[in-house]
């Protein structure tokens, strides 16, 4: 399959909405991004629908159209009949408009509806099977194809609007290419696997764009084509209308829009409550008119009564030529992808966390419906364990409690309204309580002095390894507050310094203890210098004395 559908990898955020809407999980996730498995995909555009990041686009095919019109066959546009409700005018108007562009011609595709309905007739008629499913939108034939074979049987052997009318113009027109214009991704698919009966696909955000290129305006032109019921194809129940009464035909109808509702109708078929029913399938929720390609597709009650209004109850003017053939086989697309053993399947159960049958919340927020469905995927390389937000949360919040559990700080946790939201053992352990929960819940004044948490909410200004003296519980503490504005939230950290306080004050009684004796020494030796000095004077004086007599003496002689 080509990839018409594709991701902008640098726009994808890893949110997996995505996944959660695709029918058919056909996307994987590497790398935390999102990529689209073409072999499973059914083309229904869910996933381009609803990506908020707009990281899906489609394939644009508008240049291969401008080479077709540059070539001197005629281009012949088929447009689908949802083209009402898109741009609200008429086929004469949105003609006007293509063979500006270059077109030769534009018609309807309801045209070749007509014929696809006059074809479900003839098969309920004729060949009266025991269940019918019409065979217009390719989204519902790739999901048959590749996930649901055994319906196959009753799949309707029959062209598609689509085809059944590019057939039909290449028969009219000579050389002609044709080109399909509608709301519809896996039209394109479809296109390529026609064997040339479409020569390419628009869709209806590809023509508007180009319009606006070119400055060309779709402007009000009178329509003089007959209003036939076939228009109503894009409608829910618009394929039925077109069909002969029930009563006819013998045949229960039932329309079924949704891929979500197709999938249970499919699942529910081997039962066989649907026999004797001519079944209309459509992808897309409401039928086309809500297609991923219509810009209007959030109008659905508007886009309804548009094509209601534009329809009406003749048949269409076209009739099969002898070249035609409505028939189209369709064979089982495989899918060739290994399924895991219930052994392997528990053996990544438990890599997510899902050791018992209660861990299995089935929340969906990875985008799957069971955590089994999950680990299959992550078996066929399509998911990832971390995908898992209930894993992932629980993961983290006992990362968290094991570090604030364990570590031999204090840890407090309020609220704005100074309300203990978290308490940690150690904190427990200062203030002397037997239990968080004698706590949770309480103003912290019951246990703190609230003015440092009140200022550093008020002033934003943190508090950081501030020693404090808690004396109601006689400790000693380095404090850190700090306010967290985005979360709310006010954290408390306190390192018991008690020891380091009571050392530190024993060392200073030391210190002091020691500098007194030392005074005393000092004080003690001055006075027993002092006193050998003031001996020593006296000594000196009385033996100068004695020789100045004895040098007295000594001269008289």
């Amino acid at each position: 399959m080509s990839e018409f559908l594709r991701l902008k990898k640098s726009n994808c955020k890893n949110c997996y909405k995505c996944i959660r809407h695709c029918p058919v999980k056909s996307i994987r996730f590497s790398g935390n991004q999102a990529h689209i498995v073409g072999d499973e995909c059914i083309l229904c555009g869910q996933c381009f629908v609803v990506c908020p990041q707009n990281a899906k686009e489609i394939t644009d095919s508008t240049e291969r159209v401008k080479v077709m019109l540059s070539d001197s066959a005629p281009v012949v546009a088929s447009i689908a009949p949802s083209f009402a409700a898109e741009y609200g005018c008429n086929i004469a108007s949105l003609e006007a408009a293509l063979k500006k562009l270059g077109f030769t011609a534009a018609e309807e595709a309801s045209l070749g509806a007509a014929l696809v309905s006059r074809e479900y007739n003839r098969i309920l008629e004729e060949e009266k099977p025991s269940l019918l499913i019409s065979s217009c939108c390719h989204s519902v034939s790739l999901l048959i194809q590749k996930y649901y074979p055994e319906a196959l049987k009753y799949y309707a052997n029959v062209l598609s609007p689509m085809a059944a009318h590019c057939q039909n113009i290449k028969t009219r027109y000579n050389g002609a290419k044709t080109v399909f214009i509608g709301p519809c991704i896996s039209k394109k698919d479809e296109a390529e696997r026609s064997g040339g009966i479409v020569d390419a696909v628009l869709t209806f955000e590809e023509l508007t764009a180009w319009l606006k290129r070119e400055n060309i305006e779709i402007e009000n032109i009178p329509d003089d084509v007959n209003k036939h019921i076939s228009r109503l194809y894009p409608v829910e129940g618009g394929i039925l209308r077109t069909m002969k009464p029930a009563a006819e035909t013998g045949y229960k109808y039932i329309a079924v829009s949704g891929a979500e509702h197709c999938i249970e109708v499919l699942k529910d078929i081997s039962s066989g409550d649907y026999n004797g029913c001519f079944i209309e399938m459509s992808i897309c929720k409401g039928s086309c008119v809500e297609g991923p390609a219509m810009e209007n597709r959030r109008k659905p009650v508007g886009n309804v009564l548009k094509v209601e209004n534009y329809a009406g109850t003749e048949e269409a003017p076209i009739s099969l030529s002898e070249k035609e053939s409505l028939h189209k086989g369709f064979t089982v697309i495989l899918n060739n992808s290994v399924q895991p053993t219930e052994q392997e399947i528990t053996e990544i159960l438990h890599r997510m966390g899902k050791t018992r049958p209660e861990h299995e919340l089935n929340c969906g927020s990875c985008g799957y419906n069971t955590c089994r469905d999950k680990a299959v995927a992550i078996y066929k390389g399509k998911a990832d364990v971390s995908m898992c937000l209930p894993f992932l949360k629980e993961k983290a919040e006992s990362f968290s409690d094991n570090i604030i559990s364990n570590t031999p700080n204090a840890v407090i946790v309020l609220n704005e309204s100074l309300e203990v939201q978290q308490i940690n053992k150690a904190a427990l352990s200062i203030m002397n309580l037997r239990s968080a929960s004698d706590v949770l819940g309480e103003q912290v004044v019951r246990i703190l002095d609230p003015k440092p948490f009140m200022d550093v909410k008020n002033t934003g200004m943190s508090i950081r390894e501030k020693r404090t003296y808690l004396a109601e519980y006689r400790r000693y503490v380095e404090q850190t507050i700090i306010y967290d504005r985005e979360y709310k939230i006010i954290m408390c950290t306190m390192r018991d310094v008690t020891d380091e306080e009571t050392e530190r004050g024993r060392k200073e009684y030391i210190s002091k203890q020691t500098i007194e004796i030392a005074d005393k020494v000092v004080d003690k030796q001055m006075r027993v210098v002092q006193e050998i000095a003031s001996l020593l004077g006296e000594t000196v004086a009385e033996t100068k004395i004695a020789l100045t007599k004895l040098k007295e003496s000594i001269s008289d002689e």
